[in-house]
C-alpha cells in the first residue's frame, strides 16, 4: 500500500502525509528532506547550489544519518534544495533510495513533489495537496515566527512564488498533479478537516 502525497511548499502535505502514515500504521518518508540534505551539504562545503557538479557529488555521497531535522528547516536550506532539485542527475541519484523505501512491505506514505508522477507512478493512492500562494506564505511566515526566525510576509510570499516557478518549470520531474491524483485544496481548511478529507480519499481508493 503506497500513498503518494505531493504538492508545493506550505500546502500542508507533510502534516497530512504524517497523519496518514500514523492512521494506517505505515512508514513515512519526507522526500523533500533528501533534497534539503543535498542543499545543506553543498552549502556546508561553501559551494553554490547552482553548481551542478557540487550538487551531484553531494547527492551521490549523501548519508541521511548525518542530518537532523533542525539542520534542514532554514529558508536558506529550503532555497538551496529547490535549486539542486532541478538538476536531473541529483534527482536520479535520490530516486533509488525513495523507491527502495516505498517498496518495502507493508508499503509507505511518501510526501514530495514528484511521488505520484515519477517516484511511485503506480501508487495505490495519489493526493496532490495545494493552496493559494498567499495562504501558504502566511502559514510559512507563522511557522518561522514560532521558531524565532525572520518572518517577513512579503519576502516569504516572493520566495514561495519563486520556488513554485522553479518547481513547475524544471525539465526533470516538474511539480504537477498526476493525472489520477485527487487534488486537495487546503486554502480554506483547518488541518483536521484536511486530514479527514485525505482519509476519505484513501478509503475510497482502497475500496474499489
Amino acid at each position: 500500500m503506497i500513498i503518494a502525497v505531493d504538492g508545493p511548499a506550505a500546502a500542508g502535505k507533510g502534516t497530512i502525509a504524517r497523519a496518514l502514515a500514523e492512521h494506517y500504521g505505515l512508514p513515512f518518508l519526507d522526500t523533500g528532506l533528501l533534497y534539503r540534505m543535498v542543499g545543506r551539504a553543498v552549502l556546508d562545503e561553501g559551494e553554490d547550489p547552482r553548481d551542478s557538479a557540487a550538487a551531484i557529488t553531494a547527492a551521490r555521497c549523501l548519508d541521511p544519518s548525518h542530518y537532523n531535522d533542525a539542520d534542514l528547516r532554514s529558508e536558506a536550506v529550503g532555497d538551496a534544495a529547490s535549486v539542486v532539485a532541478v538538476i536531473p542527475e541529483v534527482r536520479e541519484a535520490l530516486l533509488g533510495f525513495q523507491r527502495d523505501f516505498a517498496g518495502e512491505p507493508p508499503g509507505a506514505v511518501l510526501d514530495g513533489r514528484d511521488i505520484g508522477t515519477v517516484v511511485c507512478p503506480h501508487a495505490a493512492v495519489k493526493i496532490f495537496v495545494t493552496a493559494s500562494p498567499e495562504v501558504r506564505a502566511r502559514r510559512r511566515a507563522r511557522e518561522l515566527a514560532e521558531t524565532g526566525m525572520p518572518a517577513d510576509y512579503p519576502t516569504v510570499l516572493a520566495d514561495i512564488r519563486a520556488r513554485d516557478e522553479r518547481d513547475s518549470r524544471r525539465i526533470a520531474a516538474p511539480l504537477v498533479p498526476a493525472p489520477d491524483a485527487f487534488v486537495l485544496d487546503t486554502s480554506a481548511m483547518e488541518i483536521d478537516e484536511a486530514v479527514k478529507t485525505a482519509i476519505v480519499v484513501v478509503e475510497s481508493k482502497m475500496s474499489r
